[in-house]
């Protein structure tokens, strides 16, 4: 299985003391052999009842009405996006946002949306909503440990840690339609919502799965591709953090380019050189690599991961971890730059006078 990694540095230029907190989290995201076999060994070891159907839930909320229409009601009632990125997936997102409250993106594949991502308290998910507690969403959605999907003669059940039921369950809307609640597990709120069609699900396989019959094969996207993928996540990510800041009371973050260039070539740097750490292979860390580039700065911090499948994952991961949270909603930081090169994400904080 793959193993998803998050870290954060923290660095303060006027102490001269540095911060380190490194966190390792292996999640079922690897290839479905390897999944298979660790769920038939703990298969043996669960005890509790699990649920064997899902049936549709009355879902009336209008981010639920999206899906299947066709791209250009988008523009007709929102407008042009403000970007369109590529995603690794084969469908472009269509980014929507006012910087602070609400941000949506639509994946739209063959001019029809199939799956989008919400954050912001203004979005419409009746008969829940951004910010509800975990016990009383809850109380309205099950979450199951198994949610299956059938389609001809193939079948697909997707196996919940009771670590993902917390922080990201998973919920079956209708026959062909399913929903991730990203929780913020500190403060027990429902942060982002993503829903998606069972084709865009199967692509992601977020969760260890076991399935009869075939899976559709995620693209293999060439050079030009990934650099757009990449610069979309980065502009995502940024977005995503000033939402989070917003609902948490911090300032909002303005982007910079060259942060954004630091951020980058460290992201490039630990993908090509095969390693996982604030300090590269010649032993320079964050202060060093800010001043390569000639940042001036009063206090810096940095978050990063890997393996995560993509932008979204990758946030509601540092929202959920301690030191990585800190870096994410501190107080005092004036910009942000974010690098992203393949399945590696690096965050670069900075305080400017």
């Amino acid at each position: 299985m793959r193993l998803i990694r998050i870290a954060i540095l923290v660095l303060l230029v006027i102490s001269g003391v540095y911060y380190l907190l490194d966190e390792y989290k292996l999640l079922p995201d690897g290839t479905v052999e390897q999944l298979t076999q660790t769920k038939q060994k703990d298969s043996k070891l669960e005890t509790k009842e699990i649920p064997k159907a899902q049936s549709a839930m009355p879902y009336t909320g209008d981010i639920f009405q999206w899906i299947g229409k066709e791209a250009e009601k988008l523009t007709e009632s929102f407008g042009k996006p403000l970007r369109k990125d590529l995603s690794a997936y084969g469908y472009e997102w269509w980014i929507y946002t006012d910087g602070q409250e609400n941000y949506i993106q639509f994946g739209i594949d063959d001019n029809a949306i199939k799956t989008l991502y919400a954050a912001g308290e203004g979005v419409s998910l009746a008969p829940i909503h951004i910010g509800q507690d975990y016990a009383s969403v809850k109380k309205q959605v099950s979450f199951p440990r198994e949610v299956t999907y059938s389609k001809d003669f193939s079948s697909y059940t997707f196996h919940l840690t009771d670590e993902e039921r917390a922080a990201r369950p998973l919920v079956k809307v209708t026959d062909n339609l399913f929903m991730q609640l990203y929780f913020d597990t500190f403060t027990d709120k429902l942060a982002g919502v993503r829903v998606l069609t069972a084709d865009i699900l199967l692509l992601h396989r977020p969760y260890e799965m076991k399935y009869r019959g075939e899976l559709p094969e995620k693209p293999v996207p060439e050079e030009k591709e990934q650099e757009r993928i990449d610069r979309g996540m980065e502009q995502q990510i940024f977005h995503m953090t000033n939402i989070f800041r917003s609902q948490h009371g911090k300032e909002i973050l303005e982007w910079d380019d060259t942060v954004r260039d630091v951020a980058y070539l460290h992201s490039k740097d630990m993908a090509e050189k095969n390693y996982f750490s604030h300090y590269g292979k010649d032993g320079n860390g964050l202060k060093e690599r800010l001043a390569s580039k000639e940042v001036m700065y009063m206090s810096a911090g940095e978050n990063i991961a890997a393996q995560y499948p993509d932008a979204q994952a990758a946030m509601h991961g540092w929202l959920n971890s301690q030191g990585h949270r800190e870096a994410l909603l501190k107080n005092g930081y004036t910009h942000l730059g974010t690098g992203v090169y393949k399945s590696y994400y690096t965050q670069n904080f900075v305080k400017k006078q």
